[in-house]
C-alpha cells in the first residue's frame, strides 16, 4: 500500500500535514485533499452543502490508499471506509471529533471559537451532526487512533470509545498533545504511523 491520502480537519488547512508528511518513510506517494471555500481553496460549483462536499472527496480517492484524517476530516475517513472499501485499505483517525455522538463526553465546544475565527468559512462543518455509530463495526480495516492526552476537543475518552468500536484497531497516546498535536508533535506522530504503514509492508512480502 503506497498511496497515503491526507484529510484536514475544519480549518480545511492543507499546509497543517506538511511536516507530518517529511517524516513519514520514502516511498509513499501523498495527496492532500483540500475542500472547497476552505482554507485557501477555491469554491466549487459542486459543492453547496456538506453532502455535496462528502462526495467531492470521496471522489478524488480513485485508487488502493490509507486515509489519515485530522479531526472532522475523520467524518469523510469513515464515509469512505464504508462506501469504497475495496479502495480504502485502512485508517489514521487523529483527534477525531465528527461521525459519532460526542453528548456523553466531557468535550470543549470548538465550534462558537471555530466561527469567530473563521468569519468567512461555510458553516458545513459547525451545522453537520453525524452519528456513524452504528456502522463503525462494520469497517475491517485496519485502524490506528492517535490521540493526544491534553485535548479538551477530542479527549481520550473519545478515543477509547472508538477503540472499542472498531473490528480492528489501536490506540496510541501522544503525550503532551492536544488537538493539533499531528503538527506541533510531528515525529511522534510520524512514528506511530510509520510503525502501523509497516503492517501493510509486510502483508504485502
Amino acid at each position: 500500500m503506497k498511496h497515503l491520502i491526507f484529510l484536514p480537519g475544519a480549518s480545511g488547512n492543507t499546509a497543517f500535514w506538511q511536516p507530518l508528511m517529511a517524516l513519514l518513510p520514502a516511498g509513499y506517494s501523498m495527496q492532500v485533499i483540500a475542500y472547497p471555500e476552505f482554507g485557501d481553496a477555491p469554491a466549487h460549483p459542486d459543492v453547496a452543502d456538506f453532502a455535496s462536499l462528502s462526495r467531492h472527496v470521496l471522489g478524488q480517492i480513485e485508487q488502493e490508499s490509507i486515509i489519515i484524517a485530522q479531526s472532522m476530516g475523520g467524518i469523510f475517513a469513515v464515509q469512505a471506509a464504508l462506501q469504497k472499501p475495496e479502495l480504502v485499505k485502512g485508517l489514521v483517525l487523529i483527534a477525531t471529533s465528527g461521525g459519532i455522538d460526542l453528548s456523553r463526553f466531557e468535550i470543549e465546544d470548538w465550534r462558537t471559537a471555530y466561527k469567530n475565527q473563521f468569519l468567512n468559512y461555510p458553516d458545513w462543518f459547525t451545522a453537520v451532526q453525524l452519528d456513524y455509530s452504528a456502522q463503525l463495526p462494520e469497517i475491517r480495516q485496519k485502524v490506528l487512533l492517535l490521540w493526544g492526552d491534553a485535548d479538551p476537543v477530542s479527549p481520550v475518552a473519545v478515543g477509547q470509545h472508538l477503540n472499542r468500536q472498531f473490528a480492528d484497531s489501536s490506540l496510541q497516546i501522544i503525550q503532551g498533545g492536544d488537538h493539533l498535536f499531528a503538527e506541533q508533535h510531528a515525529p511522534q506522530a510520524a512514528a506511530r504511523i510509520s510503525e502501523y504503514l509497516q503492517h501493510f509492508a509486510q502483508r504485502a512480502h
